[in-house]
Order: structure tokens, then C-alpha cells, then sequence
């Protein structure tokens, strides 16, 4: 077992220029930068080294009475609502030690601001990862952010997202108070999951300032077939079809063009299933990609589900079977107008992503709000990653309110009563 957790301190910057020198990320929120409300002034920025620096930072708001934004890698500051500019931006950059590594329990422990990246290095001479893969991965995207985002990749089908990794977490609620909940260990599950209720929460519950996490072993070879499909309905016939069979894909996403299906384990084994996945009725078309076009296949995927700068991005949550209906729905709204819509899918978990391309703010605002409300109608759930610029002024960021509203906003007031963790990242529902 190693341990590593060496003292720092804490470092706080000038209002216009970062603690860690340079510009602020490409991605990042205008609120990171721009006045804060009322007062023409710039945020400050504090850049916490550690655990006990990190409450203090939130301590000192607090008393002041000032309002938080917390920023990891910036990769997410677009998602929801806009936040109302703070008086402080928390950089959790500097949390980024590896605090203990048990390869024997499959376990680590980390400091949350440590990048995903920099962990699976870190694992990897052990023959371990961290099994997530989500998008925003190669734009440093960190633990804690992950965890407060929700976000996870392809391979979510076998392991689930960060959250589902976590045995204990060590958060700083917006009053400074340090909570700890789980344990080092697996079968440690004492005390609250209060690493669930930051799943998702953007924010706005608290700063995630140490996790441990299970982790597994690196598999030794992956194997990705490609099967052309670029038709909603055949690609979810096709995911039905593996996901029927005794294969156990690991991912089966569809791209818009082609379903991609990926298998992992050790050499033989993941080259078995590709062998054998082409016999199942409706995938006799399906080829293995070499191992460079594998890579490729999924590095687009990933850059296809983030968008760029001046696209609209949408992510929504429904059964399987209801792609095909917002498939159409897609095409109904954007035939015959100047904007663009590319859909993605994870086919087996029902989580789709729209991207919006072309045309104007309004007419962008127009198409997410109208495809957001057949996702609703399904049953469904959304939210607004990236928008061009315009589209805040015309369309709500969030739909139509959850049933567990009176609940989360609860929740809110417990945690966060004076309402300074970001702030109008959930309006209008708190």
C-alpha cells in the first residue's frame, strides 16, 4: 500500500488572472470571468492545496457571505442553467494527490481535483484502472467533477459511472463543514451516501474534496466491431441482438453512421466474441476494426458527443425504445430549416445526445425546447450541456420541473441555505 499526501498551501490569485497562472480554460462559464453582479468586479480565485485549505476557502465565503463556483478542468461549467456570477471561484486544480493505493483491495484513494487521466497512469503499472471513459476525458476532466456531473463514457454499460465506483467520499459543504461518508474499504458502507447525493449536482451541494474508489482490473486486449446503420431502428435491432446473446459487449453505442460494439477481456477472449458476434441474426455485416480505426471510431464518438464552439448540445435519458420515436422527431423539427442535428446513443442504457449545428440562436432554442418536450413526453429527462451563444435568451436551459422537486429543493436548504454554491445553476427550480 503507498501513501502519498504531502502538505501545501493555500494560494490565492489577483481577481483577473488565475491562481495557476495564464488564461482560464477555453470552456470555461463566462461567470468565471465576467463582473460579478452589481459590482463591476472581477471574481477572485483560491486555489486550495488541501483538505483542511479547501474548508477554510468555503468557511471564508461563508462568513462574507459570498457566493461560490467550484472549477475543476472547466470541461462542465456550461451544463444547466448559467450560474450567476460569483464573488469567488474555488479551483480544486491543487487537489490533486494520490492519498493511498491498495492494489490488493482494489481500492485507491485520491484528492478529487486529480484529473482522470492522471489517475489511470498512476494505476496502470498495477495492472489497474478506473473503468469510465467519458467524453471529457481527454480535456482533463477530474474525479470530483465527474462524480458532481454525473458523466461517464461508453463502457458505463459494464461499470457504471464514477458514482457507482465510489466506497467513501470527504466533501466541504458550503459552510466549511467537512463530511465524510463510506469507507476505505469495499465492504465499508457505514454512514450516509453523500457521494450520491453529489452525483449530479453540478455544484451546487458542495465541494468533493477526497474520494475512494473501486477499481478494477486493466483488461489486456479490447476488440471494437463497426456495423453500418444509419437508421435509429436498425441500430437499436442491433444492440437488442448483442445485448441478447451470451457476448457481454462492454459498450454499444451508435454514432448516427454505424453501431459500434466493443468487447474487452484478454486477448483470446475479446477476439472470440468478435469472432463469433457476426452469426447473431442481424449483425452478419459487422466487421472488426483494426486496432489504430478502433481508437479512431471512439475518439469521434467522444469528440461527436461534446460539440464545438457554436453548436447546441443536449443529453437526454430514456427507455431504449423510445429512440426511434425521437429519432423522428429530430428529423420533423430540423427538415426544411438551416439547422443541423446529429443524434448519438448509448442503444443499451437509453441515453441519447443531440447536437445542433447551423442557423441562428432562436431557431437552436426552438428545436432544443420542442426535442426536449417529446423527451419528456417519453418519460424522459434532459439537460443542456453547451449552447451557442444567443440560445439562454431564448429557451429555459432546464424542462419541465422532476417530480422530486419539493425534495431536491429540500435538499438545497439543508445543505446550502444561503444558496452560495452556484447559483441559479438549477433556476428555475432553485
Amino acid at each position: 500500500m503507498v501513501s502519498e499526501e504531502p502538505p501545501g498551501s493555500l494560494r490565492e490569485s489577483g481577481p483577473s488572472t488565475p491562481a495557476h497562472g495564464g488564461a482560464p480554460p477555453a470552456s470555461a462559464s463566462p461567470s468565471a470571468g465576467a463582473p460579478v453582479a452589481g459590482t463591476g468586479e472581477l471574481p477572485s480565485r483560491v486555489r486550495p492545496s488541501g483538505l483542511a485549505e479547501a474548508a477554510d476557502a468555503l468557511t471564508d465565503a461563508a462568513a462574507g457571505r459570498r457566493t461560490v463556483l467550484i472549477e475543476g478542468a472547466g470541461t462542465a461549467l456550461e451544463w444547466g442553467a448559467p450560474v450567476a456570477a460569483p464573488d469567488v471561484v474555488v479551483e480544486t486544480s491543487g487537489l490533486d494527490r494520490l492519498i493511498s493505493h491498495a492494489p490488493e483491495d482494489w481500492t485507491v484513494g485520491v484528492e478529487a481535483g486529480m484529473p482522470l487521466t492522471r489517475l489511470q497512469e498512476l494505476l496502470a503499472p498495477a495492472g489497474q484502472w478506473l473503468p469510465v471513459d467519458p467524453p471529457t476525458a481527454s480535456g482533463g476532466a477530474t474525479l470530483g467533477g465527474l462524480l458532481a456531473c454525473g458523466d461517464a463514457g461508453p463502457r458505463r454499460l459494464k461499470y457504471g459511472g464514477v458514482g457507482d465506483l465510489v466506497i467513501g467520499a470527504t466533501l466541504v459543504l458550503p459552510d466549511g463543514t467537512v463530511a465524510r461518508s463510506g469507507g476505505d474499504v469495499i465492504k465499508n458502507v457505514a454512514g450516509y451516501d453523500l457521494a450520491k447525493l453529489m452525483a449530479g449536482s453540478l455544484g451546487a451541494f458542495g465541494l468533493v474534496a477526497r474520494l475512494n474508489l473501486r477499481v478494477h482490473p486493466l483488461p489486456e486486449a479490447t476488440v471494437t466491431l463497426a456495423l453500418e446503420a444509419d437508421d435509429a431502428a436498425r441500430a437499436l435491432d442491433a444492440a437488442r441482438a448483442v445485448l441478447r446473446s451470451p457476448l457481454e459487449p462492454v459498450a454499444v453505442q451508435w454514432d448516427g453512421r454505424q453501431v459500434l460494439i466493443r468487447f474487452q477481456g484478454t486477448a483470446e477472449s475479446a477476439a472470440a466474441r468478435a469472432r463469433l458476434a457476426p452469426e447473431i441474426p442481424g449483425l452478419a455485416a459487422a466487421r472488426a476494426l483494426d486496432a489504430e480505426a478502433e481508437q479512431a471510431a471512439w475518439r469521434r464518438l467522444s469528440e461527436r458527443t461534446r460539440g464545438e464552439d457554436g453548436e447546441t448540445v443536449l443529453r437526454a435519458a430514456t427507455s431504449p425504445a423510445r429512440l426511434p420515436g425521437l429519432a423522428a422527431r429530430l428529423r420533423e423539427l430540423t427538415e426544411d430549416t438551416p439547422v443541423g442535428a446529429r443524434l448519438l446513443s448509448g442503444l443499451a442504457q437509453g441515453l441519447h445526445t443531440v447536437v445542433l449545428s447551423g442557423g441562428d440562436a432562436a431557431q437552436h432554442a426552438a428545436c432544443l425546447t420542442a426535442w426536449r418536450d417529446a423527451v419528456y413526453e417519453a418519460g424522459g429527462s434532459a439537460t443542456l450541456r453547451r449552447r451557442r451563444e444567443g440560445v439562454d435568451e431564448a429557451a429555459d436551459a432546464w424542462g419541465p420541473a422532476p417530480s422530486a422537486l419539493g425534495l431536491l429543493r429540500s435538499l438545497k436548504r439543508q445543505f446550502d441555505p444561503g444558496g452560495r454554491c452556484a447559483p441559479g445553476r438549477f433556476a428555475p427550480w432553485f
